[in-house]
């Protein structure tokens, strides 16, 4: 059996900002029935303990700063819940790899391809890779061909960051989405353009 250690005792947790830790000297104390006074800090926090509530110090940096009497219970189920919703809206961009071989097949390529839109219409990146094996190394610009076509054909959803890299045996170009709206425009046609041009006002001939 092991020695009981000599450990130090625990210190109670401290909430943060409420009641008597709460350090400014006075608050803009708002209280359940919609007022707010502006008043020191020990009676704000005497005036929501005689109601069963806490002082809760909810904008610091505010002139004063705001204190809000509240079920502390109930304002750290508010905090949660709002944190959880947060998250819920943020989006997390993910990096999707797709493999190819030099000599893919158009079956499978159109398979990644359309795996591809998805990905990008979500919000992620998409990393294509060409794998290459014993003497197919000496055909990477196979592999690279493949990628800008790759990268050609998601013009209208995605992006492609620089140029197609070689690092060891594998080629890779990564898409990066794009918004509706903002991919390639389309080059104006010359032709219309000339049609547009004002043409030089001539003048009249003096007759003799």
């Amino acid at each position: 059996m092991y020695p009981p250690r000599n450990l130090p005792p625990r210190r109670p947790k401290i909430r943060e900002n409420v009641n008597d830790a709460i350090r400014v000297r006075e608050v803009r104390a708002v209280f359940p029935d919609g007022s707010a006074e502006i008043m020191p800090t020990p009676a704000a926090v005497r005036k929501a303990q005689d109601m069963g509530l806490d002082l809760i110090l909810i904008a610091p940096t505010a002139e004063p700063p705001v204190a809000k009497a509240m079920d502390y219970g109930q304002w750290q189920y508010e905090q949660k819940k709002k944190q959880h919703e947060a998250k819920k809206k943020q989006h997390v961009i993910q990096v999707k790899e797709l493999k190819f071989r030099p000599n893919t097949d158009d079956h499978d390529y159109e398979f990644k391809r359309n795996h591809a839109i998805r990905f990008l219409k979500d919000g992620n990146r998409v990393k294509a890779i060409v794998q290459f094996r014993g003497r197919e190394i000496a055909h990477t610009d196979l592999g690279k061909k493949l990628l800008l076509r790759f990268a050609d054909d998601l013009a209208g959803v995605g992006a492609i960051e620089g140029h197609p890299r070689l690092e060891g045996r594998n080629a890779h170009v990564i898409i990066s989405p794009v918004k509706p709206g903002s991919g390639p425009k389309e080059k104006p046609d010359k032709s219309t353009e000339r049609a547009k041009e004002p043409t030089a006002a001539t003048s009249p001939v003096p007759q003799a």
